[in-house]
């Protein structure tokens, strides 16, 4: 399970970077992406995040506390949905301040990043633990956490995709992950019956049981 895990994050890890290097994106850059009070930069540097993240992680400190589940660390997540959350606004301040450096720098640092991830992640073992750095005194395992990565990226391939007018589609490999991650969060955080009800019939959806994000 380890080897297809990171093997599927490195594979949307790479298609991000594709897809951060594209002329699209530099040319859209100030624009207004999809995402309501984000632009295009902001957007960017978001999906960057998701691969240099995870170098920052690794090389934070463990301090051995009990390691969070992907499921969990969707599943207890509140205001997702309000654009004025603590949330929200802290997921723009991190992403806005990542894209500060511009398209190109942007681009470059992911790649870089990818690329030394590339040869590291099949180095750490099964029991790799790594510090969630913007939640002080969680840990996650890395297997963990690189799932919930294949969420992010996959999620937001498309959404800056959309925004600059390009093609880029996620692998379905890491498809395949983040559909797992979301769905069980869903069950975890509304119950298997509020989900049936979202994927069957949807007149009786009253909690929008899969929107998790």
């Amino acid at each position: 399970m380890t080897t297809e895990i990171r093997q599927a994050y490195l594979l949307a890890a790479e298609r991000a970077v594709q897809l951060l290097a594209a002329k699209e994106v530099a040319r859209c850059w100030e624009e207004e992406s999809v995402l309501p009070g984000m632009s295009v930069g902001g957007l960017a540097g978001h999906l960057a995040r998701s691969v240099l993240q995870v170098e920052w992680f690794l090389d934070g400190q463990v301090l051995g506390a009990e390691p969070v589940s992907p499921v969990r660390y969707y599943a207890r997540l509140v205001g997702t949905s309000v654009p004025d959350s603590a949330l929200n606004v802290g997921v723009r301040a991190r992403s806005e301040e990542t894209a500060a450096a511009g398209p190109t720098v942007v681009g470059e640092q992911a790649q870089a990043a990818w690329q030394r991830l590339a040869r590291q992640l099949d180095k750490e073992p099964a029991d790799r633990r790594v510090a969630i750095l913007h939640r002080p005194g969680e840990e996650m395992l890395l297997d963990g956490y690189l799932q919930t990565r294949c969420v992010e990226l996959t999620v937001h391939l498309d959404d800056l995709a959309l925004s600059v007018g390009a093609r880029c589609p996620a692998p379905e490999a890491a498809l395949a992950v983040a559909v797992d991650v979301l769905v069980a969060a869903a069950r975890e955080r509304h119950g298997d019956q509020a989900v049936l009800h979202a994927l069957a019939r949807r007149e009786r959806d009253v909690d929008q049981a899969l929107l998790v994000l």
